[in-house]
């Protein structure tokens, strides 16, 4: 991992956590000091935020933190299992035989992180899951799109595996939308797809305690 990447990553935790929060300004120059690095490092990780949607850049105040509202959030996570169904229809309907080995080599992935409890290489592990999803949907467009919208609740999904039992339940969900995937069904494929990303119950909660001024009962 590259020092632009790490970087990302510890400015990425500090904004879903609530350490820089919505509208705080991400000075170049006070981070590099931070951290100890060149400004160009740090100029690559606001970059890839940037991508991200966690922050924007704005006229005369450079970087600044734009973690969503809760409710805009909600909306992002009904969109996302939209085109996670979409997704999971199409692909189960266009499956090649090199997106299924993907497809299994990449739930093997899972598996294994799962295995180890490591949340973090799980983390990983499951975008590049859901992109292998994306990609044997065989519509470019559809994948343009979700993997854009997944990027950007990637930090928010992340969280989701810190609550107890969650990456359990995560890999089962994984194992269930691959069998279904393999078997060509695709209704139910784009079901458990859908059902995986949206946010519900404990989850939920969870997810929007952690945000920035959130609570429990928003």
């Amino acid at each position: 991992m590259s020092h632009a990447q790490r970087l990302r990553r510890t400015i990425e935790d500090e904004i879903v956590d609530g350490v820089l929060r919505p509208g705080d300004r991400l000075d170049e120059v006070q981070l590099a000091a931070r951290f100890g690095v060149s400004r160009t490092p740090i100029r690559e990780a606001l970059l890839q935020l940037a991508v991200t949607g966690l922050i924007e850049v704005k006229p005369r105040r450079g970087a600044v933190v734009s973690t969503p509202e809760p409710a805009r959030l909600i909306e992002m996570f009904e969109t996302m299992a939209e085109l996670e169904a979409a997704c999971g229809r199409l692909a189960a309907r266009r499956l090649t035989d090199a997106h299924q080995r993907d497809l299994i080599a990449a739930l093997e992935s899972c598996r294994a992180a799962a295995a180890g409890s490591d949340t973090e290489a799980y983390y990983a592990e499951n975008a590049v899951f859901h992109a292998v999803i994306y990609r044997a949907s065989q519509n470019g467009f559809l994948y343009e799109q979700a993997l854009g919208l997944s990027r950007r609740l990637a930090p928010f999904r992340r969280i989701q595996l810190r609550v107890r039992n969650r990456l359990r339940q995560s890999l089962a969900e994984h194992e269930g939308a691959v069998e279904a995937i393999l078997a060509g069904d695709e209704a139910l494929a784009g079901e458990r797809l859908r059902a995986h990303v949206l946010v519900q119950g404990d989850r939920f909660s969870e997810l929007i305690r952690s945000l920035p001024g959130g609570s429990a009962a928003a």
